[in-house]
């Protein structure tokens, strides 16, 4: 079957629009798979945006130090 292609310009868009879009674009292209398109993008820092919109609330690193005071107990 031959390829086909789109070229989207986009204008007039911020960076979290940017990256939102991209993000959507790529879970299309995930759920799309099993059915048997195989959609490739190209990017700038494309890698880098799906792997930020990837991450979950459990990826988030313990930000405390070691002089902070526990819940409800004074120092």
């Amino acid at each position: 079957m031959k390829e086909k292609s789109i070229n989207l310009k986009v204008s007039n868009i911020t960076s979290k629009q940017w990256s939102n879009l991209v993000i959507e674009l790529n879970l299309v292209a995930q759920a799309w798979k099993p059915y048997g398109p195989i959609i490739k993008m190209k990017a700038h820092n494309l890698d880098r945006i799906i792997t930020w919109g990837k991450k979950t609330g459990d990826d988030k690193e313990d930000r405390r130090s070691s002089n902070t005071v526990e819940k409800n107990k004074r120092p």
